[in-house]
């Protein structure tokens, strides 16, 4: 059918001279205008709500009595690659917790595998029910000094993509600093991005240098931590984005900026998000009961899930129920709840039958880890003396702190110290990029896991996706280090030598070829391992894998409250 005879058809069954192809019927809607519940069927038009404020007939209908219906959510940053799964079991798992548009950045696997990933992604959306939209990376690396990843984009490899329907526009430009400073590559590429949605990523960023982060034409924002910076970043005309992740977790500090009056500039996203959480607690809908029960009002928090999520990301097809509308509806058994019954996906129910018969594609990425075999001597830690800095991990936050201590000290070397929480972490470098007669390993202290024993490794490591690993003993370290080079990445939790849980992640070390329910037992298995070694972080994994991420600030205490300091607590060369 051609779009002028769909056109006619929205127009005669909006005005109900023939009947609808699916009227949601007997139900309430929430007017995301007034806060009010109207009493009134939903017309739709293929993928397009055509009728409301009124009854209608229809081909198919569906009986919502005693239900709320409100638009699809939309999740406004995210990275596909830390659910750990690929986008198709990725959509079948949260596309029936009412997330119905989502927009990702491909950073994890771009810095494994450059433009290759978006390409993936990209034809990977064109096979989902949900609406994928992809936000193309801006800094791989992160850093140009910091640590080796597998890829370098530049401004010229991202303009071939720009114009793809499915590209929203620039990914967290999370070189702040190289935007202050005029960096020729960071403004090569916010240059070739004017005019489309540039992400920002500024943890802490205020005052003169705020503005001068904002005059780059960077939009939104999702690394506010307290009420003030956001307020400041809103104030300046950023979009702040509310996150709500598995180890970043903004909303309790960020609700009371969410009113009615301020919802139009908030959106929410998730970040990163593993499945255990999604399972276990849900996707956005968590996020907007946890707002509501924090006294957020209901209109805000469901104004910001949509409406005001698609203006920010310049979706304007979507966030209302309303006619001309995409029919993106979230089914409600209860508002304050946000208890999903029912998903409507562009027009199309979601179940088993919306994900079958969907084409596949590849995976890529498979024997990309490719990091060198180590013994426990590659874990030793010399130094000039006992006296350290110490990374310091802060529960629900990727922030870390700097602690200076002194651990125990023989023979030119710093060791574990488990009276005072102190166990070590190690990056070691696996793309195959270290030169000749290099070690390609940095070996630092770390506070705050709790570990007793063994060692815990990922193959996960923000953001350029190097091995990192936390332990208590450096045999052990290197046992689970090789054997995440063994099952092509993934994490693994050793003690005593014996692999004691692990998960596969052969596409490019970041995601599982398993379903989702596979992947979540193997999760399980997981804590229980990690919490058998002493581990008091809920969520170990994701916190391992954010240890090496550079762009993050690192925090010191003083009498004077927290400063910030450089970000790695590096051992002495």
């Amino acid at each position: 059918m051609n779009r002028v005879d769909f056109l006619r058809r929205a127009i005669d069954q909006g005005q109900g001279r023939t009947e609808a192809d699916l009227v949601l019927k007997g139900g309430r809607f929430l007017d995301l205008v007034t806060g009010d519940l109207i009493a009134s069927d939903i017309a739709i038009c293929g993928d397009r709500i055509v009728g409301t404020f009124g009854s209608y007939r229809g081909r198919r209908e569906v009986d919502v009595s005693g239900k709320v219906v409100v638009p699809g959510f939309i999740d406004t940053h995210f990275h596909v690659e830390s659910s750990l799964m690929p986008p198709q079991e990725f959509e079948r798992c949260v596309l029936p917790h009412g997330v119905t548009t989502g927009l990702c950045d491909p950073h994890e696997m771009a810095n494994v595998l450059g433009t290759d990933a978006f390409r993936w992604f990209l034809a990977s959306s064109e096979t989902l029910a949900m609406d994928l939209r992809v936000q193309l990376s801006s800094c791989v690396p992160a850093t140009d000094h910091l640590e080796t990843s597998g890829a370098r984009i530049g401004a010229a490899d991202l303009l071939p993509f720009a114009d793809h329907p499915k590209v929203i526009g620039l990914a967290e430009f999370m070189n702040f600093p190289g935007v202050l400073a005029g960096d020729p590559g960071a403004l090569e590429k916010l240059a070739a991005f004017q005019g489309h949605l540039i992400d920002g990523h500024a943890p802490l960023l205020r005052g003169t240098a705020l503005n001068g982060y904002i005059a780059a034409g960077i939009r939104t924002e999702h690394e506010a931590t307290t009420p003030e910076e956001a307020m400041e970043k809103l104030s300046k005309g950023m979009t702040v984005l509310i996150r709500e992740g598995s180890v970043s977790k903004d909303l309790h500090a960020l609700a009371p900026i969410l009113t009615e009056r301020t919802a139009p500039f908030l959106a929410f996203c998730t970040d990163d998000r593993n499945p255990l959480d999604i399972a276990e607690e849900g996707h956005l809908d968590y996020v907007i009961r946890t707002a509501i029960a924090l006294g957020a009002p209901p209109l805000a928090a469901y104004r910001t899930a949509s409406w005001s999520a698609a203006r920010a990301i310049g979706l304007h097809d979507r966030g209302l129920v309303a006619p001309g509308q995409r029919a993106d509806l979230v089914v409600l058994d209860d508002l304050l709840e946000c208890r999903v019954a029912q998903v409507f996906s562009a027009g199309r129910l979601v179940e088993d039958a919306l994900f079958a018969n969907r084409p596949a594609i590849q995976p890529i990425g498979r024997s990309s880890l490719r990091a060198r075999r180590v013994t426990a001597a590659d874990f030793a830690a010399p130094g000039s003396g006992p006296s350290t800095p110490v990374i310091g991990v802060m529960p629900g936050k990727i922030i870390t702190l700097r602690h200076d201590l002194s651990l125990p000290y023989a023979n030119g070397e710093r060791r574990i110290d488990l009276d005072q929480d102190v166990i070590k972490v190690a990056v070691v470098e696996r793309h195959g990029k270290t030169p000749p007669g290099e070690r390609g390993i940095g070996v630092a202290f770390v506070k705050g896991f709790g570990l007793k024993r063994g060692a815990i490794a990922s193959s996960v490591g923000h953001d350029s996706h190097n091995v990192t690993v936390v332990g208590a003993d450096d045999a052990d370290m290197a046992v689970a280090v090789n054997r995440l080079g063994e099952i092509e990445g993934g994490f693994v939790v050793v003690e005593g030598g014996q692999v004691l849980a692990e998960i596969a992640l052969p596409v490019a070390g970041l995601m599982s070829l398993l379903p989702f329910d596979s992947i979540r037992a193997a999760l399980v298995t997981l804590r229980a391992a990690a919490r058998g070694l002493g581990v008091v972080l809920p969520e170990p994994f994701l916190q391992v894998a954010f240890l090496p991420l550079p762009v993050i600030p690192h925090l010191k205490i003083t009498d004077k409250g927290l400063v910030d300091v450089d970000r790695f607590a590096l051992i002495d060369p």
